[in-house]
C-alpha cells in the first residue's frame, strides 16, 4: 500500500502534516474530510522512507490524526517492482550538496524579485526541488512560514545543510524587511565561495598528492629498500657504508615502528588539549584572533569577515535603521569572536556618546582607508559612503586573492620540493650506488 504524506487544516485553523497509508490518493482525501480535515497538500512518499532516519523536523510533527484507521482489510495494489525500489532507494540516499543550495538561492532570490510572497516562493521552490531530503527541509521551512515564524529560525535547525553566515544574512534581511537583497548577497557569497575553494582545490590537491606519494615512498623505501641494500653490502664484506642521513632516517623509522604507541599519544594528547582550550573563551578567542594574523590566509578571512558586517549594516542602514540598532543585527553575520568583540565595544562607544568607528581603528586589523572612509561618511553621507566603501572593500579582496594565488603553489611547491630532496638523498643514492657497483671495488680489495 503506497504512503502518503498530507497536511490539511483543522477547524481551529491548525496546520497539521502526517504520513499515513492509502490505496489512492482520492481515498486519502475522502478519509481527511471525513475526519473533518481540509486538505492541503498530499504528496506520494516514495518507498523506504516509512522507517525515515535523521533529525526530527521543526516544525512538522507527527500528529495522531488518521493513526487509528482500520486499512488491514485494503489489498497491496500498489506494491513497488524490485526496479521501483531500487530508484527509490537511490532518492532516499541523496544527499544535500553545495550545488543544491546555490539553486535554491538562486530560484528564492528570483522568486522575491519578482514580487512573490515567501509562501508561494517555497511552495514554487518545493515542486522544483528534485532532492527528496531537501525538499522536506524546504516543506518545513515552508510549515514555520505558515506558522508566523521567520525562515532563518528553521533553517538554524539545520545547521548542517545552511552555513551560519548564510542564516544570519537570511536574518538581517527578514528583520529589516529587505529579504530580496539578503538573498541576492547570500547568491554572491555562495558563488565567491566556490570560486575560492575550487582556486584552491586545483593548487592543493594535486600538490598534496604528490606530498602524500612522496612521503609514502620515502618510507616504503626506507623500510623496504635500505635494508636489502644493506644485506648485499655485508654479504659481500665491503667497507663502503650508506649515506649518514640515510642510516640516520632508518633509525628513527625503526624506533618509531618500535614505540609507534608514543607519538600516537602525543599527538592525541595535543589534539585534545588544544580542542579543550579551543572550546574556552579565552581559547576561542585566542584561536580567532590568530584567524586574522594568520600568515597567508588571515589578511583575507578578515576582509571577508569585515566585508560581510559592512553589507549586512548597509542594508539596515539603508531601510532606516539607526547606526547601533543595524550593528547589533548585523553583527550576526560574522562568528569570529574577535570581530563581535570590537562591534561590542564600538556600540557600546555610541552609548557613552564617543565614536564607533576608534575600536575598529586600535585593532590594528582594519586599513587606514578604510576608517578614514568611515570617519568622512559621518561628517557627510554615511550611507552613501559605505556603498563606496564595500566597492572598495571588494576590490581589496580580489587583490589578496590575486597575490594568494600567486604566493599559495611557491608555498606548495618548496614543500614539496625539500620532501622530494630528503627522498633522493635516503633512498635514491643508495640505490643509485648499488647500481654503478663501485662497492664492489672494496668488497674485493680493488
Amino acid at each position: 500500500m503506497a504512503v502518503y504524506i498530507y497536511k490539511a487544516m483543522t477547524k481551529s485553523g491548525l496546520i497539521v502534516r502526517n504520513k499515513v497509508e492509502a490505496p489512492t490518493k482520492q481515498t486519502l482525501v475522502t478519509m481527511l474530510k471525513n475526519s473533518e480535515l481540509l486538505p492541503i497538500s498530499i504528496d506520494k512518499m516514495p518507498y523506504g522512507q516509512k522507517k525515515q532516519k535523521g533529525k526530527r523536523k521543526k516544525n512538522l510533527q507527527d500528529d495522531s490524526y488518521l493513526k487509528n484507521l482500520n486499512t488491514a482489510s485494503i489489498e497491496e495494489t500498489n506494491a513497488p517492482s524490485r526496479r521501483e525500489r531500487i530508484k527509490m532507494y537511490l532518492i532516499q540516499s541523496q544527499k544535500i550538496t553545495q550545488r543544491d543550495l546555490v539553486v535554491f538561492t538562486q530560484n528564492f532570490y528570483l522568486l522575491k524579485k519578482a514580487n512573490f510572497n515567501n509562501v508561494h516562493a517555497l511552495k514554487t521552490l518545493i515542486e522544483s526541488t528534485d532532492n527528496y531530503i531537501f525538499k522536506q527541509i524546504i516543506e518545513d521551512i515552508l510549515a514555520g512560514v505558515e506558522a508566523g515564524e521567520n525562515m532563518y529560525t528553521t533553517m538554524e535547525y539545520y545547521e548542517d545543510v545552511f552555513p551560519y553566515i548564510y542564516v544570519n544574512m537570511v536574518k538581517v534581511g527578514e528583520l529589516s524587511g529587505s529579504l530580496t537583497n539578503s538573498l541576492e548577497q547570500a547568491v554572491k557569497y555562495l558563488d565567491d565561495t566556490n570560486a575560492v575553494n575550487k582556486k584552491l582545490r586545483t593548487i592543493l590537491i594535486p600538490n598534496i598528492i604528490q606530498f602524500v606519494l612522496l612521503l609514502v615512498m620515502l618510507v616504503v623505501g626506507t623500510l623496504v629498500a635500505i635494508p636489502a641494500i644493506q644485506g648485499v653490502y655485508e654479504e659481500l664484506g665491503t667497507q663502503d657504508t650508506l649515506p649518514e642521513l640515510t642510516l640516520w632516517f632508518q633509525d628513527v623509522m625503526n624506533v618509531a615502528i618500535k614505540f609507534w604507541y608514543i607519538p600516537v599519544i602525543v599527538i592525541v594528547a595535543a589534539a585534545i588539549g588544544l580542542f579543550m582550550y579551543i572550546t574556552t573563551p579565552k581559547g576561542r578567542y585566542n584561536f580567532d584572533h590568530f584567524k586574522y594574523k594568520a600568515p597567508v590566509f588571515g589578511e583575507l578571512i578578515f576582509a571577508l569577515d569585515f566585508s560581510r558586517f559592512m553589507k549586512a549594516m548597509l542594508l539596515n542602514l539603508q531601510n532606516g535603521m539607526r547606526i547601533q540598532e543595524s550593528m547589533d543585527v548585523s553583527k550576526n553575520v560574522v562568528k569570529n569572536r574577535v570581530m563581535r568583540s570590537i562591534i561590542e565595544v564600538s556600540m557600546n562607544n555610541i552609548l557613552l556618546g564617543t565614536s564607533w568607528i576608534e575600536p575598529f581603528e586600535k585593532s590594528g586589523l582594519c586599513k587606514p582607508m578604510i576608517t578614514e572612509m568611515l570617519k568622512i561618511g559621518m561628517r557627510t553621507d554615511l550611507t552613501e559612503m559605505m556603498e563606496k566603501l564595500v566597492e572598495y572593500m571588494q576590490v581589496d579582496i580580489d587583490d589578496i586573492m590575486t597575490k594568494i594565488m600567486k604566493t599559495l603553489p611557491q608555498v606548495v611547491y618548496s614543500i614539496v620540493g625539500v620532501v622530494l630532496i630528503f627522498f633522493v638523498i635516503v633512498v635514491l643514492v643508495p640505490c643509485v650506488q648499488v647500481y654503478m657497483g663501485n662497492f664492489l671495488f672494496s668488497a674485493y680489495n680493488v
